[in-house]
């Protein structure tokens, strides 16, 4: 956990924001549900992202709710949490319990209440807000108890009390702070990086024709654990032959063959920070001729998208660096016919490299492997505030995965030699003054390092 300090910032920052927004108003956010696995048991439990930014409490049944005011010209923040009362007998069998006793000094907050009381506590606390800060359209659910809230305020008009008159979406507020990320956050990014780096090389050493998907995967989670992370980022990807030209495949129980690549897509997640290490590799430790050359057009493709990630930059211009040397190395290798669209620009402009390479180079890390945050800049266009937003400048502090891939389907117009070949190399990268820290390269990279690690399995 943080210090507790860092989340009572947050929360100030939050408060401001709303403050500069509507003056006066009251923001609520739940954590997640604990979610059934089957009759008699729940998947692990993981706090909602969004929360746990604002609070560092990980455990379910919890609900924050901040009133913002200004008295004079300060502003006024009251933090209350809601959460599950001490129960000696549900401690017993489920875990020890905070409680709402302990939690101000533990986490910071003004006032603790139990979440028993959240619906008869909630009038109170919307009484005379100007507007409600809430997830918008969250659920049925989320809703309806929204609606039993304010229903409950209205009742006290006659008393005078006022409900409030607007709705606002407070993820759009949360979301464009969870962008930026401080050092202590980005300190534990780089950690998650390296254990999964490690991962990934342990699943390189440990690899061998005739093994299953799913014993390489066994690999990554071991190194995951057994380095103190608490879980996988997302569910890991192990994918043997034909199986690497499946973007979102789970390991299975498929056999890496000899002559076969292997494509890891996996990270760990540590301390609510999400890694995204991306791997291929040939199962028996030496790429054949035609799986060299799709590597090293890949490579390349992600060093020229490294060199444009930079502050100033936008988010598309890695994108854009990587398709050009993408696209001139499927005309290179005959994969496309540059007689077709006779040059580099209008096979672009054509899309042809779609065929081969389907998804963009980057996205947002952080909490999430696939973190929130607009991909445009937030404010329209001075010119015409119906215009399409531009894409987002990339500044410190923002942390986004780089990840060319080309992924070659048997056709009848490709080169046999060339089939089942998918290959995807991603890393992690954080924006700096002057570029970007690559984070996951603890694992080898560079085909010829590749091999060399593979060499003595």
């Amino acid at each position: 956990m943080n210090n507790i300090n860092t989340y009572q910032e947050r929360r100030l920052a939050l408060a401001k924001q709303i403050q500069a927004n509507t003056g006066r108003g009251i923001a609520i956010l739940t954590t997640a549900p604990e979610t059934p696995r089957n009759r008699d048991s729940e998947f692990p439990y993981r706090h909602d992202s969004d929360f746990f930014y604002l609070t560092g409490f990980e455990e379910p049944g919890a609900t924050l709710v901040m009133q913002v005011k200004s008295i004079g010209n300060k502003l006024d923040l009251k933090s209350h949490l809601f959460c599950r009362p001490k129960d000696l007998e549900r401690e017993i069998w489920d875990g020890i319990r905070l409680g709402p006793e302990v939690a101000p000094q533990t986490l910071g907050v003004d006032y603790a209440h139990s979440n028993q009381d959240l619906d008869t506590k909630l009038s109170e606390l919307l009484a005379d807000q100007e507007a409600v800060y809430i997830r918008l359209a969250q659920s049925a659910e989320s809703d309806r108890r929204l609606r039993h809230w304010m229903k409950q305020v209205r009742k006290q008009t006659r008393a005078g009390v006022n409900p409030p008159s607007e709705l606002h979406d407070v993820e759009a507020l949360i979301h464009e702070m969870r962008l930026f990320k401080d050092a202590h956050e980005i300190g534990i990014m780089r950690a998650a990086a390296a254990i999964s780096a490690r991962a990934h090389i342990r699943a390189m050493q440990t690899c061998k024709p005739g093994m299953r998907e799913y014993q390489l995967e066994a690999e990554l989670l071991h190194e995951f654990r057994y380095s103190g992370a608490q879980s996988v980022a997302y569910n890991s990807i192990v994918a043997g032959g034909a199986n690497s030209c499946i973007l979102h495949y789970r390991a299975g129980s498929t056999e890496l063959r000899s002559g076969e690549l292997c494509l890891i897509d996996a990270g760990c997640e540590l301390d609510g920070y999400a890694s995204d290490i991306t791997r291929t590799f040939p199962v028996n430790g030496k790429f054949t001729g035609p799986q060299r050359a799709i590597y090293d057009i890949t490579l390349a493709a992600q060093e020229a998208a490294i060199a444009v990630t930079k502050s100033g930059n936008t988010f598309m211009q890695p994108h854009e660096a990587a398709l050009k040397v993408l696209t001139q190395g499927l005309l290179d290798e005959k994969l496309l016919k540059l007689t077709e669209f006779g040059s580099l620009a209008n096979a672009i402009e054509a899309g042809a490299y779609r065929r081969f390479y389907m998804h963009r180079t980057s996205h947002w890390l952080g909490m999430d492997v696939h973190d929130v945050g607009s991909y445009r800049e937030p404010l329209a266009t001075e010119k015409n505030a119906l215009d399409e937003k531009p894409w987002r400048v990339l500044k410190p502090g923002m942390v986004i995965t780089i990840e060319p891939g080309l992924y070659v389907r048997p056709a009848e117009d490709v080169d046999e030699a060339f089939w089942n070949i998918g290959i995807r190399i991603e890393d992690d990268a954080v924006i700096n003054e002057s570029g970007c820290e690559l984070i996951s390269r603890g694992v080898p990279v560079n085909a010829d390092e590749i091999e060399a690690l593979m060499k003595n399995n």
